[in-house]
């Protein structure tokens, strides 16, 4: 189990990360979608930034597995957010991609649960 929860948290980390940069670098591509649904252009740092806190708290929990049950259920949490966030602006479609991230979110949770 420890292994296993390992490698989910280095590939949900990865993930976040990847995820993280377009917010962070206000890439057009990203952001443009997100204004229209009402996010406020000053967010977009914060919601970077958050979740590269979530990717070193998934790895940090390697080490101390509380800090990898903490991050997992934030990181779940967070994209239950965005999931809400497009559809209560009418984008069903554009939240099959943060649906998807918030179910992986929820591997490194259970695993590091049942590995504590």
């Amino acid at each position: 189990m420890f292994l296993a929860y390992a490698v989910v948290a280095v590939v949900l980390s990865l993930l976040l990360v990847f995820s993280a940069v377009p917010d962070i670098t206000r890439d057009p591509k990203i952001t443009d979608g997100l204004k229209a649904l009402g996010v406020p252009d000053s967010w977009f740092l914060p919601l970077g930034l958050v979740k590269i806190a979530g990717a070193l708290g998934l790895l940090a929990g390697i080490a101390y597995r509380p800090l990898g049950i903490a991050a997992a259920t934030g990181v779940v949490l967070y994209f239950l957010g965005a999931v809400m966030t497009h559809v209560r602006g009418g984008d069903k479609k554009g939240s099959a991609t943060p649906a998807a991230i918030m179910l992986a979110a929820v591997a490194p949770l259970v695993l590091a649960v049942a590995t504590v």
